[in-house]
């Protein structure tokens, strides 16, 4: 009987969906050097904690996803995978302008700044990927994914504190072996997969490993008459290990990836009221300009953007990993170079109006990390004890443009054909040019300590000491159509002529020069309790920070017109993070419950704030209050037989910003004449045309964008032996699903910006042997019509745009493998 059907297996706080057979890696130990499997399922190894041990056994709240699964269930990469793991919130307009939460929270929503750092740390085979766009990419050759909750600073090179995403690759083999996978479907999709290991030497083994994807866009630009949002990616990793002995081992890792769709554009979605004068609202300016969007309905996905679209994006490098054996234990350095390169072109703008003719920021990225960590184990004690370095530099080239539609939808209106608005050229080829670059510099000690006071009872400990220095320089300089260099001061600064008041109002030039450094001492502390053979109880707090930031996109202005650097830099995040967790296995081990109850409390928390001010910045980093996430994740699963197995988890997450008295202001109270500064924001002016706005408003107590309070994922799977075509094998049908509850798409929740909940099922049915697996699948099977995000418009007009998920797809996907 073949033994290679979907199971998902729990951790604390999420789950594990992996292939029966038990794929082991070089230098892996046999599984039944863990703990012997029970006949109805697997064990799972896992290295949350730098060590190989079962999933079971690890205190802390994990989901793992095996690599087969990933193929079976079509979440090629991380922004897909939280259809497996509730708590997990993955939103994206491009690769650049990608968030990575964890109940709730890593990164501010709806900015993007090079000058913070994630909260979510992506690490690939133990080297830590800084820019979240690697998260776009297509998981390549992956054999496992695990998904960390909570902080991650005492067993982790860069300190994280919502979690981190630790993928792990196959690896090189000394038995030949290779595997193939191709795929095909509507939309024009075509992926394939291939990879092949194999020794070269005794002591030298090599892995080679490729993957493509391609697929029609979902959205169809009238405009240019193509369909966009695209599909393209190509990846390729090669590795050489060199294993002498078994005390000994060296893997050299290189790896390529390139994404050239023609992305990423928006469709009208609605319009709301803002506080703007009628006359300057979304409907009276598009109707002053003779402009009809194709459709007001989003699902008739259909657009009109009238700017190129690209979101060009590369990232690869090289990295060397040591692994040796020394004394009680194993010393491990891993040395890493890696490289990102962002080429955008964008529509910011979101209509088919020359509005914001051009709007790109190409950036490129080099980092450099150096991690050695020492790993010992006993019977009574075990500990981990490391020594982080990150270096890192990112350079940008931005440029904005105001195209011949500006000045009649930017400006005042008027029936006065001599009046500025009524004449293109008052804003037309007004252009921003912003020049910036970033260094980070980091260094970290770090340790962990396990301690088995009893059979049953065992106390962790753990501490961090950090170091980050960072500094930054950004210039805009402001050009008119005849490429003069233009000034907003009183008197025009040498070798400038002075802007118009309405190309001041749009751009003013800025220069700044952020820096700041700061150490930071972390801890936490688990004890966890055996109470049974297969349960376990724990409990964890940790007391971690997210290190210091400064602003890259520019900074506001003083009410007597100057540059406020006392913006420039933001302070760190001061993390409390309360953890129990419960882990049992029943029924002979058919059937697992794992349930975890989280707090996390943050002061400091590095959000989006803006000064009001069109003409300088929209928005900027700087400091909440306080924020707190908290809530329960409860995850079954059940092997009935060899023939059905059925997952379940669910999440509540209650994620609030506690104190929060100089947020941004919603659009529903933005766009009017600004209030005196101090005064409160009236929400009964909501929405009233011509109200005075607030500079920034209150919003303690409100949700934090892009949280669902309620999230689950489900799916069961159900097999046949038989035998077709002489081939012994399975028929099999799996379907899996998951549903997530209403949440905010704006940085300050708005009622104009509320994506409804929705819930998403998938199917597949195959048949496969031991070395193949044929099988169709449909996803979106009910074409459920559903929004990932959505765009306030730029101006206060009124105007929300958004991307719409994918609709119902199906196809059909070969695997074989030798």
């Amino acid at each position: 009987m073949i033994a290679r059907f979907l199971l998902l297996a729990s951790v604390a706080g999420a789950s594990i969906i992996t292939p029966n057979a038990f794929a082991q890696d070089a230098g892996q130990p046999a599984a039944d050097e863990v703990q012997q499997p029970n006949v109805r399922g697997d064990v799972i190894v896992v290295t949350a904690r730098r060590r190989q041990e079962t999933a079971q056994e690890v205190p802390l709240a994990i989901s793992v996803v095996k690599g087969d699964s990933i193929e079976a269930t079509g979440n090629f990469n991380i922004v897909k995978l939280q259809q497996l793991a509730p708590t997990l919130q993955v939103y994206t307009t491009n690769p650049r302008n990608t968030s990575v939460n964890i109940r709730g929270l890593g990164v501010p929503f709806g900015l993007t700044s090079d000058g913070f750092e994630q909260g979510v740390g992506i690490y690939v085979d133990d080297v830590y990927n800084s820019r979240v766009a690697a998260a776009t990419f297509d998981f390549l050759d992956v054999n496992q994914v695990e998904v960390l909750r909570g902080p991650q600073g005492s067993l982790y090179g860069k300190n994280t504190t919502a979690g981190a995403i630790n993928i792990t690759t196959n690896q090189p083999t000394f038995d030949f072996e290779g595997r193939a996978e191709l795929t095909v479907g509507n939309l024009n999709l075509k992926q394939a997969k291939a990879a092949i290991s194999g020794p070269l030497s005794d002591t030298i083994a090599a892995r080679v490993a490729i993957a493509s994807t391609s697929r029609r866009g979902t959205l169809y630009n009238v405009t240019s008459q193509r369909w966009i949002n695209e599909q393209d990616n190509l990846g390729i990793r090669g590795q050489l290990l060199f294993k002498p002995n078994d005390d000994f081992s060296l893997t050299l890792s290189g790896d390529y990836s390139k994404q050239d769709p023609e992305c990423c554009g928006t469709t009208f979605v609605r319009v709301g009221k803002t506080q703007r004068p009628l006359a300057r609202q979304y409907d009276a300016l598009a109707a002053a300009q003779g402009y009809v969007v194709p459709s007001r309905n989003p699902y008739d996905r259909l657009t009109d953007l009238d700017s190129n679209l690209n979101a060009g994006n590369k990232i690869g490098g090289v990295s060397a990993k040591i692994k040796w054996d020394v004394g009680p234990g194993t010393l491990t350095s891993v040395t890493a170079w890696r490289f990102w390169d962002w080429k955008p072109e964008n529509d910011r703008d979101f209509t088919g109006l020359s509005i914001v003719s051009k709007s790109q920021n190409p950036s490129q990225q080099d980092q450099y990390s150096q991690e050695f960590r020492y790993n010992y184990e006993s019977k009574d004690v075990d500990f981990v004890v490391g020594l982080f370095g990150f270096k890192q530099r990112i350079d940008t080239q931005g440029t904005e443009q105001q195209g011949d539609d500006a000045a009649q939808w930017s400006l005042a209106p008027s029936t006065d054909p001599t009046n500025p608005a009524n004449i293109p050229a008052t804003l037309s080829g007004l252009t921003a040019s912003n020049t910036q670059w970033l260094k980070a510099d980091s260094a970290a000690l770090f340790g962990q300590l396990s301690w088995k006071v009893t059979d049953a009872l065992t106390i962790q400990p753990g501490v961090r000491l950090n170091y980050d220095k960072k500094s930054g320089f950004y210039q805009r300089v402001v050009t008119n159509a005849q490429g003069q260099t233009i000034s907003c001061t009183t008197v025009a600064e040498p070798g400038t002529i002075k802007g118009t008041t309405q190309q001041c109002g749009v751009y003013q030039p800025q220069v700044s020069a952020p820096s700041d450094s700061a150490w930071n001492f972390t801890y936490d502390f688990n004890v966890n309790y055996k109470v049974a053979r297969d349960v376990l109880a724990y409990a964890t707090y940790a007391k971690s920070f997210k290190t210091l930031g400064i602003n890259q996109n520019g900074l506001p202005l003083n009410a007597d017109n100057t540059v406020n650097y006392d913006a420039s830099t933001v302070k760190p995040e001061s993390v409390n993070h309360y953890e129990l967790g419960l882990k049992t296995q029943f029924w002979d081990r058919r059937a697992t419950f794992n349930l975890t109850a989280f707090r996390t409390e943050i002061k400091n928390f590095q959000a989006t704030v803006n000064g009001g001010q069109f003409g300088t910045v929209r928005g900027y980093l700087a400091n909440a209050e306080k924020v707190r996430s908290q809530g329960i994740e409860a995850d079954f699963k059940v092997v009935v037989s060899d023939r059905f197995t059925a997952y379940a988890n669910g999440a509540y997450t209650d994620a609030k910003y506690k104190k929060f008295t100089n947020a941004p202001c919603p659009p529903e109270l933005s766009g009017g004449t600004l209030q005196p500064s101090g005064q409160a924001a009236d929400y009964s002016q909501a929405g009233v045309p011509g109200a005075l706005s607030p500079r920034q408003c209150d919003i303690s107590g409100q949700d934090l964008p892009g949280v669902s309070k309620w999230a689950f994922s489900y799916g069961g799977e159900y097999n046949i032996p038989v035998t077709l075509l002489a081939k012994e094998g399975q028929v099999y049908l799996g379907v899996d699903g998951n549903y997530r509850s209403d949440w905010n798409s704006n940085a300050s929740p708005s009622i104009y910006t509320q994506v409804k909940g929705y819930a998403l099922t998938n199917v597949r049915a195959g048949f496969r042997g031991e070395r193949f697996d044929i099988f169709g699948w449909v996803r979106n099977a009910f074409d459920v019509n559903y929004i990932e995000n959505l765009q306030v418009a730029p101006g206060n007009t009124g105007l929300i745009a958004g991307q719409v998920g994918d609709p119902q797809t199906w196809g059909g996907t070969i695997k074989f493998s030798f």
